[in-house]
């Protein structure tokens, strides 16, 4: 009992003074004065989204890596269908074109959402799909439509590193993030009778990008409305352009 008993102190003893010192530290800055803190703490979380995936007709013939092409699509394709998805850009385009040079990954927002409150889901994707497929990490390209435009430049902004050159149409974004833009190779498309994104829209970054130096062609249809992706993915130019293009 009498070591039971020493134990016991022993361990109120190092528990009293660890008590004492957690107390000192959190009260560390006087009353009237003004320190530097650190907070810490471990979060975890899980994400996931429901999306197509496209490999080329030769995928895993031969020992090689593919370009990545990231689609997002606009407003009208919410959902959980994926069919939905199928219905504009490189998803519907690779139906007919089994030799389509790229894997597609298109993702599906949820219904009510916007791919601007995605980036993180977006960007896990992005490197879930590098990560379990044969990937060319140095030619990842990011494009998107109407909602998926504005998705578009909201992920490349955030992650400006991991996309050699993106193609947002009938998007926008805030100017502030031609910072974060200006290194990267940037087509914009946008139709100039749009009545559902202002061309204005597609004007401010092209314009705030330019300013600092930013590499980036403008495409304006001056007779296109809201549409302005249906020619835009239908040009071969588009795709030849991004094989240009990788990240250093």
């Amino acid at each position: 009992m009498k070591v039971n008993y020493l134990m016991c102190s022993l361990f109120m003893s190092l528990f009293l003074i660890g008590c004492a010192q957690m107390e000192k530290k959190m009260n560390s800055v006087p009353p009237g004065s003004q320190q530097s803190q650190m907070f810490e703490k471990k979060i975890t979380t899980t994400v996931s989204c429901n999306y197509l995936l496209f490999l080329p007709e030769d995928y895993g013939k031969k020992r090689q890596s593919w370009p990545l092409m990231v689609f997002l699509h606009g407003a009208g394709e919410r959902g959980s269908d994926l069919n939905k998805v199928k219905v504009h850009g490189p998803p519907k385009i690779v139906k007919n074109r089994k030799d389509f040079p790229f894997i597609v990954v298109s993702p599906q927002c949820p219904e009510g959402d916007w791919w601007t409150e995605k980036v993180e889901v977006l960007i896990n994707l992005v490197d879930d799909i590098a990560a379990r497929y044969q990937v060319d990490k140095k030619r990842i390209y990011l494009t998107g439509l109407s909602m998926g435009g504005y998705g578009t430049w909201a992920l490349a902004s955030a992650y400006p590193e991991r996309f050699a050159a993106i193609a947002p149409i009938c998007g926008g974004g805030s100017r502030i993030m031609s910072l974060r833009l200006k290194d990267i190779p940037i087509w914009v498309f946008h139709g100039a009778k749009d009545q559902v994104v202002p061309l204005e829209e597609s004007e401010e970054m092209v314009n705030a990008i330019r300013k600092r130096g930013g590499d980036v062609k403008f495409t304006i249809y001056p007779d296109a409305g809201h549409d302005s992706w249906t020619e835009s993915y239908n040009n071969q130019e588009l795709y030849d352009w991004f094989l240009e293009h990788r990240k250093e």
